[in-house]
């Protein structure tokens, strides 16, 4: 199997059907995400970044919303530890910094703590849930 990918910054109307499969699988399927928290109704004002495959599948993806928060970042189980969550961040942060936003936050899974500190963001606040599950706030400051 190829471990290579591709990363591109779409809007919802051109990636909906590959978006949607990677978080159907992920945060419905495999988390146990009810559909209506899921589909909130926001994507189509988001920018969304969608991997896939050299084979063309959809195998990750995330979102940021217009105020600069990163969300939704999923990837399929058999492509973790690949760097392809990576590459979903660093293509919105990218996108981020092109649009001059001075900082951008996450909602991050406990779990998924660490990973987002490897780009420098930094934990604010308590733990609370979202969708049943622990989350806690965390920003990146792009600019002084």
């Amino acid at each position: 199997m190829s471990h290579t990918f591709t990363v591109s910054l779409v809007c919802w109307h051109d990636g909906e059907p590959l978006l949607k499969s990677v978080r159907q699988a992920v945060f419905i399927d495999e988390q146990g995400i009810s559909p209506e928290l899921e589909w909130d109704g926001l994507d189509e004002s988001c920018r969304h970044a969608l991997v896939l495959s050299s084979q063309g599948e959809a195998i990750g993806c995330g979102r940021m919303l217009a105020d600069g928060h990163i969300g939704r970042i999923a990837v399929l189980p058999a492509w973790r530890h690949r760097k392809v969550g990576t590459a979903v961040v660093e293509a919105l942060l990218s996108h981020a910094r092109a649009q001059g936003y001075p900082a951008v936050d996450v909602d991050a899974q406990l779990h998924a703590v660490p990973f987002y500190k490897t780009f420098g963001f930094e934990e604010e606040g308590e733990t609370f849930l979202d969708a049943g599950l622990p989350h806690i706030k965390m920003r990146l400051k792009l600019s002084e």
